[in-house]
């Protein structure tokens, strides 16, 4: 198995959501993960937010605000809309991931919240739908104001799983409040909650980076991976606060906290611009968790190799 480092877009065609992990831990916290949103035209309409974070150094694609029934990327255009993540791959040479979200229709409300589509829901029908559709991970999680709770993230996993079955990847977790009440700041993560998602399936735990969520401190982050590695799972640490568009001197200073704390997958959010991170911020991030020398092999391998 080659680590993620040194694939290329014909290796990533060949590998199940298993080896896809492998791959990942075999690069000791050098992946970096760029998501965008699909339902908003792209930040330039002559490229997808997709094509715009691979270009810039990412190495995992992660698609939200995508509905699985009614299947579509803002700037691809493909013959049927059931081809649309294939075509995404083409493009990319990258491996592709969804959002759906375990919304919790009685979770107690710390604001507003706004109504999800039956196609962003993870329910069985969506995560059958996200697997046809050709997805090569899953991720768990909510967006601001949708009423994602912990205890649905449980239940998620766990239909997740009986549907893609042990070869799948699930990554799970929550980056920020999600507008419920008792799940905010330094209480969105727990020891109980993180053992939970990892007995539940989840390969991958997610949780918000060093200095992205009040409270969330780098020695309380290091605790919790190095809580997640020694159950066997994986590590991302996540900027799910629109921080994505800060300075790239606060970019850095993410960064380095969160290879501190022990990530093995770095998340940069889709709102630096509305659908995508500031794309120098993408570049930022990954040259300060691997240098340049990967980062610009990232760039310019062609997605034929």
């Amino acid at each position: 198995m080659k680590r993620l480092l040194d694939c290329t877009a014909s290796d990533f065609q060949k590998m199940n959501g298993q080896d896809l992990k492998q791959s990942i831990q075999a690069c000791e916290g050098r992946v970096m993960l760029s998501e965008t949103m699909t339902s908003v035209a792209p930040l330039y309409p002559s490229v997808t937010n997709a094509e715009l974070a691979s270009a810039f150094g990412a190495d995992l694609l992660l698609l939200n605000l995508f509905d699985v029934f009614n299947p579509a990327v803002e700037g691809v255009e493909c013959d049927q809309n059931e081809s649309v993540i294939q075509k995404v791959k083409e493009l990319t040479g990258r491996p592709v991931g969804l959002n759906l979200e375990p919304v919790d229709l009685h979770a107690e409300q710390i604001e507003k919240l706004d109504t999800v589509s039956k196609g962003r829901l993870a329910t069985e029908e969506s995560l059958r739908k996200a697997r046809k559709l050709g997805f090569d991970f899953i991720c768990l999680t909510g967006n601001p104001k949708t009423g994602v709770t912990n205890n649905e993230t449980i239940v998620a996993i766990q239909k997740a799983r009986e549907v893609f079955g042990e070869e799948g990847l699930i990554i799970a977790g929550k980056m920020h409040g999600a507008g419920v009440t008792n799940e905010t700041g330094s209480s969105i993560i727990s020891e109980d909650a993180l053992s939970s998602f990892i007995k539940a399936g989840a390969d991958v735990i997610l949780m918000p980076a060093p200095g992205t969520v009040p409270g969330i401190t780098l020695d309380t982050v290091q605790n919790y991976v190095q809580f997640v590695h020694s159950k066997g799972a994986l590590a991302m640490l996540t900027i799910g606060t629109s921080q994505e568009g800060a300075d790239e001197a606060t970019i850095r200073q993410i960064a380095l906290n969160s290879k501190m704390a022990g990530a093995d997958i770095y998340h940069i959010g889709d709102t630096g611009f509305y659908g995508i991170a500031v794309p120098e911020n993408i570049m930022t991030y990954s040259i300060a968790i691997r240098g340049r020398r990967h980062t610009y092999v990232r760039m310019a391998a062609s997605v034929k190799r």
